[in-house]
C-alpha cells in the first residue's frame, strides 16, 4: 500500500519519463541526420571538384565575338562561332586518336586475356615474376617508355631501313604496351574467383577446350575484359608523354595537337573541340547504358564463383 509521500512523488517521476524517452530516441536520430548531411556535403563537394573543369570548358566554348586570349565563363556573348572554326588539324588528330585508342584496346585484349589465363592457371615457378613483367608498364614513367620506344624504332630502322616512329604501327605498339596491364589486371581479378567446375562440367559433357572457353569461361570474364579495355582506351586516348616521342608532322594524336597549340598560343577553338570530345563521351556512356548497362562494366565476376 503506497504512502501519501510516494503518491505525491509519482507525478514528478512520470513527468520526467517522456523527456528521457524523447532524449533517448532523439539522440540517434539526430546523429543519423547530421551524418547524412555530412555525406551529402562531401559527395556534392567531390562532384563539384570533378565536374567543374568540364562545365567551365563547355560553357566557355560558347563565347563568341573576337579572338580572346583568356577563358570567359559564363559567356557574355553566347555563340557557336568557334565550333564552326575548329581547325582541320584538330579534327584529323581526333580521328587518329580514336582509331589508335580502339586498336590499343583490342590489341590489349588479344594479349591480355591469354596472359591472364596463363598467370592464374599455370603452375610455373616464375609465375610471380611473369606477372610483374606484364604489369611493369604501370611502374615505368610514360616519358621513359616513349624515349625507349623511340630509340628502339631508330635501331630497327638503322638495321632494316624501316622506321616506325611517326606511323600508326609504331604508335599502336607503344599504346598496346601501355594498355595491356589494365586488361591483365581486371581479367586476373575475375579469374581468381572463377569456379573451374563450370568449365569441367562442359568438358565432361563433350565440349572441346575451345568451345568450353568460348561458351562458359569467356562470358564470365567479359566484365573484366570490358573494364580493362575501357581503361586501356581511355589511357591511350589521353596519352601525351608516350605519343609526343612517336608522332611526326602530319601524324599527331589529339592530346599532342592540343599540347602544341597551347604551347604556341591560346585558341578558343580548343575549347570547342574539347567540348565535342566531352559530348561524344557522354553520348557513348548513354548508349552503353542503353544497350549493355554500366553495371556490366562495373561487375567483377561476382557470379563466377557460384
Amino acid at each position: 500500500m503506497s504512502t501519501p509521500g510516494a503518491r505525491a512523488n509519482a507525478p514528478a517521476r512520470n513527468a520526467g519519463r517522456p523527456v528521457a524517452v524523447w532524449a533517448m530516441t532523439r539522440g540517434p536520430l539526430s546523429s543519423r541526420f547530421w551524418g547524412r548531411c555530412l555525406t551529402i556535403f562531401w559527395c556534392s563537394l567531390s562532384y563539384i571538384f570533378l565536374l567543374s573543369p568540364m562545365i567551365v570548358v563547355m560553357g566557355a566554348s560558347f563565347q563568341g565575338g573576337e579572338f580572346n586570349t583568356a577563358i570567359r565563363f559564363p559567356p557574355d556573348d553566347p555563340s557557336i562561332q568557334w565550333y564552326l572554326e575548329i581547325p582541320y588539324d584538330q579534327i584529323t588528330s581526333l580521328g587518329i586518336s580514336l582509331a589508335l585508342a580502339t586498336v590499343a584496346a583490342l590489341g590489349a585484349c588479344v594479349i591480355g586475356i591469354p596472359a591472364a589465363l596463363g598467370i592464374v592457371r599455370s603452375n610455373l615457378q616464375l609465375k610471380t615474376v611473369i606477372s610483374a613483367i606484364f604489369r611493369s608498364p604501370l611502374q615505368i614513367p610514360a616519358v621513359v617508355s616513349g624515349i625507349a620506344f623511340l630509340q628502339l624504332f631508330y635501331a630497327i630502322g638503322d638495321t632494316t631501313g624501316v622506321y616506325w616512329q611517326g606511323t600508326i604501327y609504331g604508335l599502336a605498339i607503344g599504346h598496346i604496351f601501355v594498355a595491356t596491364p589494365f586488361v591483365i589486371g581486371s581479367v586476373v581479378a575475375v579469374l581468381q574467383r572463377f569456379d573451374n567446375r563450370l568449365e569441367e562440367a562442359a568438358l565432361i559433357h563433350g565440349a572441346s577446350r575451345f568451345r568450353a572457353f568460348r561458351r562458359v569461361t569467356l562470358p564470365v570474364i567479359m566484365p573484366g575484359v570490358y573494364a580493362g579495355a575501357l581503361y586501356g582506351f581511355m589511357v591511350s586516348f589521353g596519352d601525351v608523354p608516350l605519343s609526343i616521342f612517336l608522332t611526326a608532322p602530319g601524324f599527331v594524336t589529339y592530346p599532342v595537337e592540343i599540347f602544341f597549340t597551347m604551347e604556341n598560343d591560346f585558341d578558343p577553338s580548343m575549347l570547342a573541340s574539347g567540348s565535342l570530345v566531352i559530348y561524344t563521351c557522354l553520348i557513348l556512356l548513354l548508349l552503353v547504358q542503353r544497350l549493355v548497362g554500366l553495371d556490366v562494366l562495373l561487375r567483377s565476376g561476382s557470379g563466377g564463383g557460384r
